[in-house]
């Protein structure tokens, strides 16, 4: 059955939930659906989807307030009824998308995906809106769902954990030498991060380890791959300490499996509200060894002891501990980055994603026939 998919995104940042609606969008769009997005003009992800060939509207969707829910309403009464799903994503477009339809049931039902661990609060708005409002909540991973129905007593059954598709062909294990003198990086093996640069995502537990490990492992440089908010400050604390050999900054990149190709070990400390990261299962598929935090569904990229190694979020000398032992143990890096690609080519394909949504769609589309 071919089906037509309006996504909905408030977001206009840019980072692992954006990369994934355009993912899905264009894996869905080569399984024979139709696709179409509503976002902010000025939001990454507009641009991004315009540069892959996707169909996109621009919306003021991007806040709750009256334009936004206005221009979404005028939206969907004069598109809504030629869609069989509506796809949203962040807290502002679910409940813009959740007004509109009120007293509105033709218009096309909502699948919400949460892509982060956040708590979701108990109020009866809430409730409302992902039991009543809400036909279907995707969710990125197996303890986020587990939290859905533990804390805020969600019917299990309308809730599916999907994960994120990476392309197994693009992220594919790569020779660390070949590619560090593509991207002229120094011949040093590598520690790098993926990842915006934002508090949460840990790169100052990073360096704060890399410091430790300084004096106990030398001959290593540490890979800083993203850009974000907290950019001038984590420069700043490279130059203060002395860093400024052993760091470098490479900023967004279109070619991250490249970067992950110059590292031998991929570390993400995070110790905020996280899915599956999108960077961890990249790793796996390059077959690199991941040191990572047990926090949101982190553990269902990263088998500790198997394709890498889980500490304690906010615990430095813990990832320090974690990251000395890889780094003095060449044999055990790579055996834990073939079992990452070993599991990533079971669980993290494309294709297993899109036929995960494929399914949810069509239930709730066949539901609403």
């Amino acid at each position: 059955m071919s089906l037509a998919i309006v996504h909905t995104e408030a977001s206009c940042g840019w980072g692992g939930q954006e990369i994934r609606v355009l993912t899905e969008m264009e894996a869905m769009q080569r399984r024979g659906h139709r696709v179409h997005l509503l976002t902010p003009a000025h939001a990454s992800i507009h641009a991004a989807a315009r540069a892959r060939g996707l169909s996109v509207d621009a919306l003021p969707i991007e806040f709750r307030r009256p334009e936004g829910y206005l221009a979404l309403r005028r939206w969907m009464h004069r598109h809504g009824h030629a869609f069989d799903v509506c796809n949203t994503h962040s807290s502002a477009d679910s409940w813009l998308a959740a007004l509109v339809r009120i007293g509105h049931p033709r218009l096309p039902p909502i699948v919400r995906t949460r892509h982060v661990s956040t708590r979701v609060n108990r109020s009866r708005s809430t409730r409302w809106l992902y039991q009543r409002a809400t036909a279907h909540i995707v969710v990125t991973g197996e303890a986020l769902k587990r939290a859905l129905v533990r804390e805020n007593q969600y019917e299990a059954s309308r809730i599916t954990s999907v994960r994120t598709g990476i392309d197994l062909a693009r992220f594919a294990p790569r020779e660390g030498t070949a590619m560090r003198a593509r991207l002229a990086v120094d011949q040093r093996p590598a520690l790098a991060i993926v990842a915006t640069l934002r508090d949460w995502k840990g790169h100052d537990d990073l360096l704060d380890a890399w410091l430790l490990l300084r004096p106990r492992v030398s001959g290593w440089q540490l890979l800083v791959v993203g850009d974000g908010p907290r950019r001038a400050h984590l420069e700043a604390r490279v130059a203060a300490a002395g860093l400024a050999q052993d760091v470098r900054f490479a900023g967004n990149r279109d070619d991250v499996e490249e970067w992950l190709g110059c590292a031998d070990i991929v570390a993400l400390p995070s110790w905020g509200e996280e899915g599956v990261p999108q960077s961890l299962m990249q790793a796996a598929s390059c077959a690199r060894a991941t040191v990572s935090t047990a926090v949101g569904a982190i553990e269902e990229a990263v088998i500790h002891e198997t394709t890498g190694l889980i500490v304690p979020p906010r615990d430095v000398a813990a990832l320090a501990a974690a990251l000395e032992r890889l780094m003095r143990n060449p044999s055990l890096r790579a055996a834990m980055g073939m079992a990452g690609r070993t599991y990533a080519e079971a669980h993290f394909g494309i294709d297993t994603m899109a036929e995960a949504m494929e399914a949810v769609f069509a239930r709730v589309a066949g539901a609403r026939r």
